[in-house]
This record gives C-alpha cells, sequence and structure tokens, in this order.
C-alpha cells in the first residue's frame, strides 16, 4: 500500500512540474536512466487512440515532449506526431538508419545517426542548429545533463559535445563499440561497451574512473539507484556494481540474454530477459520478488507509471503488469515484433513495432 501510495505522490508532483513548462525528454526518462515516468499511465485498457505507420522498419523507442512523440525509422528520418491525433507535424532526415532514441532539451532536438553524425535540431523551425561527426555509425542513445551531450559510437569512443554550439569537450577510447545509452550521475557517466567492460568516466576530465568486466557484450543501458548501478549482460545476468568503486555487489542469472534496461523504483529492479520473462528482484537483497512468463524473447525496456510496469515482447503484445504483484492487468497485441520500449505521456502509453506502426493506447 505503502509503495502504491508513493506511486501516486510521485506522478502527481511530476505532473505539476511537467505543466510549468518542461519540454524536455531522454531515453529511460532521466540522465540517471530509472525508467520511472513522470506520468500517470492507464491502469486497465480501454481503447486503440491512433495509430500511425512510418514508411520503414522502426527499432528506436519514442521520445515524447511538448505534446510531441518522437520516433526514428531505418529510412533515417525522426518523425514528429502529434501525441493527441497521431499525424505528422513535421520530420527530419538524416542519411542513415535512426535507431537510438532521441533526446529534447528545451527547443532542441538531438539525433545520433548510423550515418555517423550526432545532429542538433531546432523543434520550432525544423532546422538543423549543427552536427557533429564521430567516425562510426552512432547506436547509442544522446544524454543529456547540464549542458553537455553523451553518447557512445562504434568508433568506440564515448564523446562529450557542448549542447549548444556542438563543440567537443572531450572523447574517452573505450577500444570497443559502445550500443548503451550513457548514465549520468553526480561527477560520472556510465556505459557499457561489447568487449564486456562497464566503465565509468569523469565528467569534467575524461578520465576514467573504473571499470567492470562483464565477460560477455554489454547491450543493455545502465540504471542508477541508491549508490548502485544495475545493468544486463549477453551472458545472461543482471548485474548490481557499486557507484564509487566499480566492485560488484550481486549479479543474478536468468535463462536468456538481458539486453533490456533496467527500471529501478522503490527498491525494486524490473527487467526482461531472452528467456520471455520480465523479473522484479529485490535492489539491496537481490531476491527476487516475482517472474512473469511472455510468449517470445523480451528485449525491451520497461517503463514503471501508476504502480504499473509497461513492457514489450517480441510475442508482439505490449504488457501492462501490477508492479507489486506481478499479475497482468491488461495486454494489447499487434501484427509484429516489438523490440523498442514504451513511454507514458498524458494518460497514454506510446510504443512501436519493428513493422514501423506506431500507437497510442489508454
Amino acid at each position: 500500500m505503502i509503495r502504491g501510495l508513493s506511486f501516486l505522490v510521485i506522478s502527481l508532483l511530476t505532473m505539476t512540474l511537467n505543466g510549468c513548462g518542461g519540454g524536455n525528454a531522454m531515453y529511460r526518462e532521466s540522465p540517471q536512466h530509472t525508467g520511472v515516468s513522470s506520468e500517470s499511465g492507464p491502469t486497465r485498457l480501454d481503447k486503440l487512440l491512433w495509430k500511425y505507420s512510418t514508411p520503414d522498419k522502426t527499432y528506436s523507442s519514442p521520445i515524447v515532449a511538448d505534446s510531441t512523440v518522437y520516433i526514428g525509422s531505418k529510412d533515417g528520418h525522426v518523425y514528429a506526431l502529434d501525441l493527441d491525433k497521431g499525424f505528422v507535424k513535421w520530420s527530419f532526415k538524416t542519411e542513415s538508419n535512426v535507431e537510438a532514441a532521441v533526446a529534447v532539451v528545451g527547443d532542441t532536438l538531438y539525433i545520433a545517426s548510423w550515418d555517423g553524425n550526432l545532429y542538433a535540431v531546432d523543434t520550432d523551425s525544423h532546422e538543423e542548429r549543427w552536427k557533429f561527426r564521430t567516425d562510426g555509425p552512432i547506436y547509442s542513445a544522446p544524454t543529456v545533463e547540464d549542458g553537455i551531450v553523451y553518447f557512445g559510437s562504434k568508433d568506440k569512443h564515448l564523446y562529450a559535445v557542448d549542447a549548444v554550439n556542438g563543440a567537443e569537450k572531450w572523447r574517452f577510447n573505450a577500444k570497443a563499440t559502445i550500443y548503451t545509452s550513457p548514465a549520468v550521475y553526480r561527477d560520472k557517466v556510465y556505459f557499457g561497451t561489447l568487449d564486456g567492460f562497464v566503465r565509468a568516466v569523469n565528467l569534467g576530465s575524461g578520465q576514467e574512473q573504473w571499470k567492470y568486466a562483464m565477460r560477455a557484450p554489454v547491450y543493455s543501458s545502465p540504471s542508477i539507484y541508491d549508490g548502485h548501478l544495475f545493468i544486463g549482460s549477453d551472458n545472461k545476468y543482471i548485474h548490481s556494481i557499486n557507484l564509487d568503486t566499480g566492485q560488484l555487489k550481486w549479479r543474478k542469472k536468468t535463462a536468456g540474454k538481458v539486453f533490456s534496461s533496467p527500471a529501478v523504483y522503490d527498491g525494486v529492479v524490473y527487467f526482461g530477459s531472452g528467456d520471455g520473462y520480465v523479473y522484479a528482484y529485490d535492489a539491496k537483497q537481490s531476491g527476487r520478488i516475482w517472474e512473469l512468463q511472455t510468449d517470445g524473447a523480451v528485449f525491451s525496456s520497461p517503463v514503471i507509471a501508476s504502480g504499473m510496469v509497461y513492457i514489450t515482447s517480441t510475442d508482439g503484445n505490449l504488457y501492462a503488469i501490477d508492479a507489486d504483484k506481478g499479475k497482468i492487468r491488461w495486454k494489447y497485441q499487434v501484427d509484429s515484433k516489438m523490440y523498442s520500449s514504451p513511454i507514458v505521456a498524458d494518460g497514454k502509453v506510446i510504443f512501436n513495432a519493428v513493422n514501423g506502426e506506431v500507437f497510442a493506447i489508454r
């Protein structure tokens, strides 16, 4: 009951704050990537509000800012859709696939593209403000904190770039491809690499503070909560790592690869696995609280809102799961696999399928 009440309080407070201006949004809801929504989501399924079909496949997770849904497509565009009606307001074209979620801060949209560029686009004029070139495709969703954009590239570097003018602050050679979206907390940025490490880098100097050997490729993005970093790995484990020392606190093995980026709220870690299950673990003691089986691998990352866990599965379903009990409250099926993560906005759940369809339901 206390946990449910705290969900409600958080939702009411953040809704009030967002109503005062806002316009900031990024992958996993915040620079700490907790996956906890700032808005209330539907606790029971009412109806499909709208559906929009992009011209090509979509692997990018949607982001919502200022009543606009932003979604990247394999055709190289980012589409800006009306949150209420689902029509295209405008679009911006890059030269290759946009698979990473975008970020919005104020009136600037940040886009990472497989063409190797990070773009800054004016959301009012829809014109490019600047672009920053790397030497490889960018799979990493940008994270923006204190006027700096952090992201990784296939060129094996993590970048810190000025959010206003695109000037490079520093770059860190991780010596391996970076798929994960970096998480930022206090004086460090945290990320995983495909050579099997999780690394912490100082925000000011760009110097490595510690690294932890996962011994398997890392596609999962880190989530930060209560002094620890939670992250999945290709060897089927979910890990809890101390933020200051880089030492392992605990790890638990599933029966499938963990591409899902964890969501953490009220002492519980939620994530999906390639074994088809959604899991909830105690963040401190590592005990399993519940597990729920879907009919396909779960590569999606969960979002938490209104005491619910929203997550998609490759079985074609969006699941709304009771966060405390692990019971399905409702689900919605589409005609395609889903890999991306849903988002909650204005009482709606926005999500997309591989076939390019974007949905809004409540």
